[in-house]
């Protein structure tokens, strides 16, 4: 029998889905990214990031998640013009999900939205696989995240590549299937704003 598992913002007027939540469906992996750090400062919201500025991220399909309560609570912010689209709450700020466009179909979602499901993430899709990026990790990067990490990317490519060919694109959570268009509203930081994030960020930061 198919698992789900239920997603909730920190405030409880967002909350969604996902269907078939097992960890052979998904790919969990912890981010140290600047962008992802510079994200949640964004948002207020750095008591998600780890004590190095990693965000445990659950890549799924995008069809596997939908969202039952709190869609006019959406928003996307890009921290640059070609950036990925970073949706959150507008009620309480929490991210709930990272895309690109449907052309590559996947949803990063923090591991801390299923905080309130019984199972959590851990139960739902297992310990993260890996971490990437660490190179941005405030003090010493983990073990293995610096350099090409060839099993990640390669686990990476085939859950995407999976999900396209096996039709799980579409109902896409955050796009028209028609327009390919983004169905909630999106900002987009200028400059000034993005580079006023960076001393908060990794692996050196200047502010707190």
């Amino acid at each position: 029998m198919a698992r789900e598992a239920k997603l909730s913002c920190r405030c409880g007027e967002v909350q969604g889905v996902v269907t078939n939540a097992s960890p052979q469906e998904v790919n969990r992996v912890v981010c140290y990214c600047d962008d992802c750090q510079a994200f949640l400062h964004q948002l207020g919201r750095a008591d998600l990031l780890n004590a190095q500025g990693g965000s445990d991220i659950v890549q799924l399909a995008p069809a596997s998640l939908s969202f039952t309560r709190g869609q006019d609570r959406i928003a996307g912010l890009r921290l640059t013009p070609k950036g990925l689209l970073r949706w959150h709450t507008t009620c309480c700020n929490t991210p709930v999900g990272n895309t690109l466009g449907p052309a590559l179909p996947f949803v990063g979602i923090v591991a801390q939205a299923f905080d309130a499901d019984a199972q959590g993430a851990d139960g739902a899709f297992g310990a993260p696989v890996g971490a990437i990026l660490g190179k941005f990790a405030i003090g010493k990067s983990p073990a293995g995240s610096t350099g090409i990490n060839l099993g990640l990317l390669f686990r990476a490519i085939a859950k995407v590549l999976g999900w396209r060919l096996g039709g799980r694109t579409w109902p896409h959570p955050f796009f028209d299937r028609q327009t390919r268009e983004p169905i909630y509203p999106l900002t987009v930081l200028s400059k000034e704003q993005r580079d006023r994030l960076r001393p908060y960020c990794g692996p050196v930061p200047t502010a707190r």
